[in-house]
């Protein structure tokens, strides 16, 4: 007797233990179904939204008159069917190396293993102005197609940061090759180290660069880190059918990852930001507002199509 009530015992301890894991399988499975579902609803939302605004906006032009070159940020993936347009600043290092791991050209599925001056590396990846017409059609109709956005003035804070106030490589390569440059533009009195090193460009120099068009700096102020998303990945002329924000970046990630069969890859969790978004108003501040709105005039179009404002910059929407 004692024997069978062990082995009833035993039997109902497992069914138990059995029972708990599929259930929380189950929920699990559920949890990840329900928080696709809202961020494919999000994604929804934002197509919506940039169609109509560029409904709105009534461009009188089409891809076709886009020149080639005007095209290079839409990187290919062909296996996978997707396409991705990079933008500076807005995560792109570790998409890069998410690319590079679907298209075959790293071996193994951790993210952060990839050095980031190779994700970047030029002629990493095939891009849409490299294919013949015909191709890229058929690429833009059949493929899914992403776009991961950023609030435009947090874009451009993030770019200054790192290419013109930091003291990495990259940034002494941009001070050197831009911030010389713009000093002798807009400093009234530079001195000979700042003239020489390009080190100290201040916001509102930055800034003064942007929105006076020289024509003695064209060639550096349409560079890609501060050109507008809009110029970037035009999203009046292609429908993306992924648009991620930087402020939902995981989640968008994950269903774009889930979207085109690669859930196998993660996309990395960051334990913190570069904490750009809590300097905004600090460094915002500085400028004069006529100086705000001409830079806000830059960046229109990408405010109101990915539904942006400027309430945590300036206390009120200049649209």
């Amino acid at each position: 007797m004692k024997l069978y009530k062990c082995f009833i015992s035993c039997i109902l301890s497992f069914l138990f233990c059995v029972n708990g894991q599929v259930s929380d399988v189950i929920d699990n499975n559920l949890t990840t179904e329900h928080s696709l579902e809202l961020t494919q609803s999000l994604n929804l939302a934002r197509q919506e939204r940039i169609q109509e605004v560029c409904n709105r906006l009534n461009l009188k032009y089409s891809l076709e008159d886009i020149p080639d070159n005007q095209l290079e940020h839409i990187l290919i993936d062909e296996s996978h069917r997707f396409l991705y347009c990079y933008v500076p600043k807005v995560a792109c290092t570790n998409w890069k190396r998410i690319l590079m791991i679907l298209t075959g050209k790293w071996n193994d599925t951790d993210v952060l293993s990839i050095p980031a001056h190779l994700a970047h590396s030029p002629g990493m990846f095939r891009n849409l102005s490299s294919v013949p017409k015909d191709q890229r059609s058929y690429m833009l109709d059949n493929f899914q197609k992403m776009l991961i956005v950023r609030n435009p003035f947090e874009r451009l804070l993030s770019a200054y940061r790192n290419k013109l106030e930091g003291d990495t490589p990259s940034a002494k390569y941009f001070q050197d090759r831009v911030g010389r440059r713009i000093i002798k533009a807009f400093r009234a009195n530079p001195s000979n180290e700042s003239l020489e090193l390009g080190h100290d460009v201040s916001f509102r120099e930055f800034a003064l660069f942007l929105t006076s068009r020289a024509d003695e700096l064209a060639d550096v102020v349409t560079n890609e880190h501060w050109q507008p998303i809009t110029s970037l990945c035009h999203p009046c002329l292609i429908k993306y059918t992924l648009v991620g924000k930087y402020e939902t970046l995981l989640e968008d990630s994950v269903l774009s990852l889930h979207s085109i069969n690669a859930s196998h890859v993660q996309f990395p969790r960051l334990a913190h930001t570069s904490g750009t978004s809590d300097k905004l108003h600090r460094y915002y501040s500085r400028l004069e507002l006529p100086l705000v709105r001409k830079l806000y005039k830059l960046y229109k179009r990408d405010y109101a199509l990915f539904h942006y404002d400027l309430d945590n910059i300036v206390g009120f929407d200049l649209g």
